[in-house]
């Protein structure tokens, strides 16, 4: 067993409620998400509110894309907290936090997950670190993050 974090941040050239917008509305991610190319016929469920607290999504995809969900339980002006659960490839449950502290010229944005992993994740994750697993991935996500959020904002 092993705990990990995985931590990514940017700076993006929008306000915090515009990225706000577009990170606790699961519908949004379809816009910006890394991993919505990783299966072109993924099957998408939402339920709860459509933002905020209680939203909800559900995936089922291929083995690439795999089948979880994710459920918003902390949203705040400036930070907001998901329960992420993986069914497919592996068993998991991780918690993502995405915070929002405006600058000058915007807001950096960081990415954050942590969990532990356990079972045969954990004897892997000596050998395969979780950062150097979905680092890429959160590196990817908030590149199209930035630039959806910044054509919006022009």
């Amino acid at each position: 067993m092993g705990n990990f974090e995985v931590t990514r941040r940017t700076a993006i050239a929008a306000e915090p409620a515009r990225l706000h917008a577009l990170i606790d509305n699961f519908r949004q991610w379809r816009l910006w998400s890394p991993w919505e190319d990783a299966d072109p016929q993924l099957a998408r469920t939402y339920a709860g509110p459509e933002s905020g607290v209680g939203a909800r999504y559900n995936w089922r995809g291929n083995r690439k894309a795999g089948a979880g969900s994710m459920e918003i339980k902390a949203d705040a002006e400036r930070e907001i907290g998901i329960e992420l659960t993986f069914e497919k490839p592996f068993k998991a449950t991780n918690f993502v936090t995405f915070t929002l502290e405006p600058t000058s010229t915007g807001t950096e944005v960081t990415w954050k997950m942590t969990g532990t992993q356990t079972g045969l994740m954990g004897v892997l994750g000596k050998v395969f670190p979780m950062d150097n697993l979905v680092g890429k991935d959160f590196d990817k996500g908030l590149a199209r993050l930035k630039t959806i959020a910044e054509s919006a904002e022009s």
